[in-house]
């Protein structure tokens, strides 16, 4: 195989901000492995929280290029296996690898990978559409200039319930929020009670992924679902979530890519928990392969895409919250 990289500075189309931090970019890096005039495509992310930058990932994956172009692709799950020795401490970089031998693999034979995997695309949910942290005059804004059926709204500052309040008199439409491990429990336990009166669907992590104690007390007393982020990275992660959190957000990026998240999706349905997959501001070519998982999911976060202004590639499509396929075959994602 060969192997290409391809780093990008992708702009937002606002300034993108969450509870610990703002960024006006999305740094990201594309990889293309090419085989027998076939190219599939994968993506990873920089993220400051898990100390990643692009020259970190192209420094692991190139370490590695000996391996990887001498490689003879069978199937992406045995490429995954193969290549997790060498990766095991950098799986935003596996995770791009992961993407692109499924995307080269569907191609080889002529598939989607939902048609491969034998999904049903008929009842897939639709994404939600963020809302970073902003002013309540700039957030409700942003919320009239993208009108949308689900929103997911950043928290995590000293006017969380006023936000949702003022954002509520502007739209029917489902909320969810996410405190980026902003709160404790107490302020979980009162700003769920006021949340579930304005509608809102869930919380996404709201405490830090440290407080396994405390994350127990909210379970168990909340009024509003509680879904894991921060707290869910790895495949061993969702064993421990369980009696923590009622469902899971799995990132590809975070957990190495397709391969461990469809084992991490079959491991939480048996223990009876919701499953979400989200995004790290992927452009269309990571938001491509979330697409192909949408069968499997209760809920989806992918709209990557949607909040830059201007991305690396076409692929997956977004129309009100519903996900159009390409029509080609693996994730459906070119390079621009």
């Amino acid at each position: 195989m060969e192997l290409h990289l391809y780093p990008f500075e992708l702009k937002f189309r606002h300034t993108f901000t969450i509870s610990r931090k703002s960024k006006d970019t999305q740094p990201t890096l594309i990889v293309e492995l090419r085989h027998d005039g076939l190219s599939g495509l994968g993506e990873t992310v920089d993220n400051s929280y898990y100390n990643m930058t692009v020259p970190i990932l192209m420094d692991t994956i190139n370490r590695h290029r000996d391996f990887i172009e001498n490689y003879q692709l069978d199937t992406p799950e045995k490429f995954w296996s193969d290549l997790y020795p060498h990766f095991s401490d950098n799986m935003f970089a596996l995770c791009a690898l992961d993407l692109a031998a499924w995307d080269l693999y569907g191609k080889k034979k002529g598939l989607p990978l939902y048609q491969l995997w034998g999904l049903d695309i008929s009842r897939n949910p639709m994404t939600d559409y963020t809302i970073g942290i902003d002013t309540i005059e700039n957030m409700v804004q942003k919320l009239k200039d993208f009108p949308w059926p689900i929103y997911k709204i950043k928290l995590g500052t000293k006017e969380d319930i006023a936000i949702m309040q003022e954002l509520r008199k502007h739209t029917d439409a489902v909320f969810r929020v996410d405190a980026n491990c902003a709160w404790g429990v107490e302020e979980t336990l009162k700003n769920a009670i006021a949340l579930k009166e304005l509608g809102v669907e869930f919380i996404e992590q709201p405490m830090p992924a440290a407080d396994v104690e405390g994350m127990r007390e909210v379970y168990k007393k909340s009024v509003l679902p509680l879904i894991a982020d921060e707290s869910c990275i790895l495949e061993s992660d969702v064993a421990l979530c369980h009696g923590c959190f009622h469902g899971i957000n799995i990132k590809l990026v975070k957990c190495g890519g397709i391969t461990p998240a469809r084992r991490m999706i079959a491991e939480a349905r048996q223990l009876g928990m919701k499953v979400m997959t989200g995004s790290m501001n992927e452009s269309t070519v990571g938001a491509s392969a979330v697409a192909q998982l949408l069968p499997y999911l209760d809920y989806v976060d992918m709209d990557g895409p949607l909040l830059l202004a201007e991305d690396t590639a076409t692929g997956i499509r977004m129309e009100t919250g519903r996900i159009i396929y390409a029509d080609r075959p693996g994730t459906g994602a070119l390079l621009k």
